[in-house]
């Protein structure tokens, strides 16, 4: 249980820092380029990850967290569970990454997103460390799900 709150607060301690640079030094809607395809732009999100639901839930910054904060809460239960190390470092991971999102609701509305990544004209939605720590606890999930040779044995003997 220690490692797991460790985990998930340093995905929480980064994303804040980080977010709390991009508020400092970056100006909303101005492009900073730091890579061809990477910019950091500053800008807020209503909505779920990537801006999904931004209209349904603008202006409905308490709900949002409400929400935020229940599927959190599940995800914390489920770490607690689980028996796979990988499986619940990744839901300690999206724990964090939730909190730090649930974090910049309360404070301020919206989720603070700065990092940009472009092909040419076309840009993926802005997102945070947050969404970095949420994207790999899922892939930690996804990969403890892949049944490994060594299960495959025990499961048939």
């Amino acid at each position: 249980m220690k490692h797991l709150l460790l985990l998930a607060g340093a995905c929480v301690f980064v994303d804040q820092s980080s977010k709390a640079m991009a508020l400092v030094w970056l100006a909303p809607g101005a492009p900073v380029a730091v890579l061809p395809g990477f910019n950091l732009t500053l800008g807020f999100n209503e909505g779920a990850s990537f801006g999904m639901l931004s209209g349904v839930m603008s202006g409905r910054p308490l709900l949002m967290a409400a929400l935020t904060g229940a599927l959190t809460l599940v995800f914390a239960i489920m770490a607690l569970r689980t028996k796979s190390p990988l499986e619940s470092a990744g839901l300690a991971m999206i724990v964090g990454g939730a909190t730090g999102n649930l974090i910049d609701r309360l404070r301020q509305g919206a989720v603070t997103d700065f990092l940009d990544l472009y092909w040419q004209d076309w840009h993926w939605p802005a997102f945070n460390g947050a969404d970095i720590a949420i994207t790999a606890g899922a892939l930690c999930i996804l990969c403890a799900a892949i049944p490994t040779r060594r299960q495959k044995e025990t499961t048939v003997d």
